[in-house]
């Protein structure tokens, strides 16, 4: 574990090898969520990424986001006891109790043909960010500590990530994204609800219908489903 780093999935591009490899930092100074937001990273919560090398089209490496977020549910289970608390919002966040427990980024370079993917996987052990500094419509951010009562050290959620997120990926590589979107629709919040999806200043409103063999939200509109391969959503 290091003390401190800008990011972790910085830290892990910049390592170089062909993983896998997990790297877990006690703080991060520049982390960061999606489209470049940045991530409160306070010491106690867990910060880490799973670095690695695939040789696979794009469009396959990008289903780790599911493996990864089946993964961390499965350890907070595992270190709660609390199989009905957790739910997976799509694209890429864990919640507790409906709150936003813990965010999910993927980042991925080309080198010789393949692509080096970082898994960047945040989660509120024992602080949330204020809700005031969240973006308006935003679900309200939620610690494990404050939810649970639970204080769960980051080296107790890598100890069990690490080997669920093996399973998955076994499962991806030898049974394809089938099992893994069945299980992620299982625990699905909002399935079958009416969202938002953004998609920069584009915003539609529809029933959460689940997602398509290709990850691709499907929201159903009044003219019929849409396939939405990237969006923030809103409940």
């Amino acid at each position: 574990m290091l003390e401190e780093v800008d990011s972790t999935n910085a830290h892990a591009q910049r390592i170089g090898g062909t993983g896998p490899l997990w790297v877990l930092a006690g703080r991060q100074t520049a982390g960061r969520g999606r489209r470049a937001r940045p991530w409160v990273s306070p010491l106690g919560n867990f910060h880490a990424t799973l670095m690695m090398v695939l040789d696979e089209p794009p469009a396959i490496v990008a289903l780790r986001s599911f493996a990864a977020a089946l993964a961390l549910r499965e350890a907070l289970v595992a270190l709660t006891g609390q199989t009905e608390a957790f739910a997976l919002k799509w694209p890429n966040d864990v919640l507790l109790q409906g709150g936003k427990l813990a965010g999910i980024l993927l980042e991925s370079s080309l080198e010789a043909g393949r692509a080096r993917l970082c898994i960047g996987i945040g989660v509120n052990l024992v602080a949330a960010p204020d809700i005031a500094q969240m973006e308006e419509g935003a679900l309200r951010p939620v610690s494990l500590l404050s939810e649970t009562g639970r204080r769960v050290t980051p080296g107790d959620v890598l100890d069990h990530l690490g080997p669920a997120y093996a399973r998955w990926e076994q499962r991806l590589k030898s049974e394809g994204f089938a099992p893994l979107r069945e299980a992620w629709l299982a625990h699905a919040a909002r399935l079958g609800q009416p969202i938002r999806a953004r998609t920069g200043a584009d915003t539609r409103h529809g029933v959460f219908c689940g997602i398509d063999a290709a990850g691709n939200l499907i929201l159903q509109m009044p003219h019929g489903p849409v396939a939405i391969p990237a969006a923030d959503v809103f409940f």
